[in-house]
């Protein structure tokens, strides 16, 4: 007996082994959808063009409009021996309209088909991610206007280097998640082309038309070379560099909720919601949620990396290999999905521990370069001389056993006589932080400002 979609090439079916390697319905079939409304345009498409006779058209679109419902109501059977999403669509349409089914994939391939239907749901991913991402960049706005004033160490090395506030802290990854969720939209413009039509890699003899096709799917307009339409999968792997970036962003963020739910640091406070105990230690509070994310970063990453490996030596246009360019990819964008609902969720439960912030702000000769620059504006010192003098003073504290602001006037005035009072002004961490009001700077009324530009920046979106 012949293949059934092979034909008459072969004469027997595909060895139990060889179907286990090529099925992929196992896992293509969640863009079912794209595939039922890709088939849906190149039917009326094949009809407009005078290739398929009306009468013929009209009963696929209503088959196909019966394996939607019977997909979306739990009904259909999704088999392995069909190999992949297309053909159990095709299939069933068969059982449901006869001959006229057989019609549909006039002027087409399997090869245009997967890399049209991959080609939408990677764009409608997009677009979900980008929602999501624009709801935590809103969220994370919100408690920056909240905790404006709200002062805390910044840090270098990990070590405490100036004082900066909250909020400030909070817009720095509002920054880098709108650099992701531009990099995404970057990538949809480039992957929005339309395949369909290229056929198995040398277009067709029909009269199809493309622009049709592009058009009712939403493409921007059909891919000019159909050796590229098939075998293109930078489309992919452009999104997944973005979203690695993202999930490498999204990692960082967790890494500091790990660090700052501390004991030692106990900066902030997260609810039972995102935190789990321990079986045997009852006073634990762990920030699971936050470490996950830390974790699933490596997912998204990989899945990048073999699907780069992949596509790396294969020659054109497609080869099977190809299959392997999905499941890296959807456990990717699910993975990534995932991490940025459950990290909204953790910026909008937690709390900042205000006083344990000050007072950590207020550790580590953190007011240094205030000092130093009331140097170079008070006493007209060129800044390495006043960056010498600043670092001898520390070192008089540091064998004091106090803090810079602690040092009295006489002792400042050991290293450097021209010392006044006046210097005292610029030592509170209160006072260095309202004095960063150059643009993008910590001060209280830059964060408010940029907050509310922010929240007004997303308020459409």
């Amino acid at each position: 007996m012949a293949n059934r979609m092979w034909g008459g090439r072969f004469a027997s079916g595909p060895d139990e082994l060889m179907e286990e390697i090529n099925a992929s319905i196992d896992f293509d079939q969640r863009f079912h959808r794209q595939d039922i409304e890709a088939s849906r345009a190149h039917c009326r498409m094949l009809a407009a063009r005078g290739i398929i006779a009306p009468e013929d058209a009209e009963k696929i679109l209503a088959g196909l409009e019966q394996v939607a419902s019977e997909i979306a109501e739990g009904k259909f059977t999704f088999s392995r021996a069909l190999e992949d999403i297309h053909m159990n669509v095709e299939a069933r349409l068969a059982e449901i309209i006869g001959d006229a089914a057989g019609r549909l994939h006039t002027a087409r391939s399997r090869n245009d088909q997967v890399a049209t239907d991959f080609r939408l749901y990677v764009r409608d991913t997009v677009d979900h991610l980008m929602e999501q991402l624009a709801a935590l960049m809103r969220t994370l706005a919100e408690k920056a206007a909240q905790h404006a004033e709200v002062i805390m160490p910044g840090f270098t090395h990990l070590q405490v280097a100036q004082p900066v506030t909250f909020g400030h802290h909070l817009l720095a990854y509002v920054e880098m998640f709108a650099r992701d969720r531009s990099r995404l939209a970057d990538a949809r413009k480039r992957l929005n082309e339309s395949p369909l039509g290229a056929a198995a890699l040398a277009g067709t003899s029909f009269p199809v038309d493309r622009e049709m096709t592009a058009r009712e799917l939403g493409f921007d307009q059909a891919m000019r070379n159909s050796i590229d339409a098939v075998s293109a999968r930078d489309f992919v792997l452009e999104v997944l560099a973005a979203a690695a970036i993202c999930a490498t962003h999204l990692s960082r963020f967790a890494e500091e909720l790990v660090i700052w739910s501390t004991a030692q640091f106990d900066f902030i406070r997260l609810s039972d919601r995102f935190t789990t105990g321990s079986s045997i230690m009852p006073q634990k509070r762990n920030p699971d949620a936050a470490e996950l994310i830390r974790a699933k970063a490596g997912r998204v990453i990989g899945a990048l990396v073999a699907l780069m490996v992949v596509m790396k030596g294969l020659p054109l246009a497609y080869s099977k290999d190809m299959q392997e360019d999905k499941e890296g990819a959807f456990d990717a964008l699910d993975t990534l999905s995932l991490a940025l609902e459950v990290m909204r969720g953790m910026v909008a439960d937690m709390e900042p521990n205000e006083e344990a912030m000050r007072a950590a702000a207020a550790q580590g000769f953190s007011t240094a370069t205030d000092l130093a620059d009331w140097l170079v504006r008070e006493l007209n010192m060129p800044f390495r001389q006043a960056h010498h003098v600043t670092g001898r003073l520390v070192a008089l504290a540091e064998e004091k056993g106090v803090d810079l602001p602690d040092l009295t006037l006489e002792e400042m005035r050991s290293v450097e006589p021209r010392i006044s009072e006046d210097v005292f002004s610029v030592l509170g961490v209160e006072n260095s932080v309202a004095s960063r009001t150059s643009f993008g700077g910590t001060a209280p009324d830059n964060v408010r400002r940029m907050a509310e530009w922010w929240l007004q920046e997303l308020r459409d979106i």
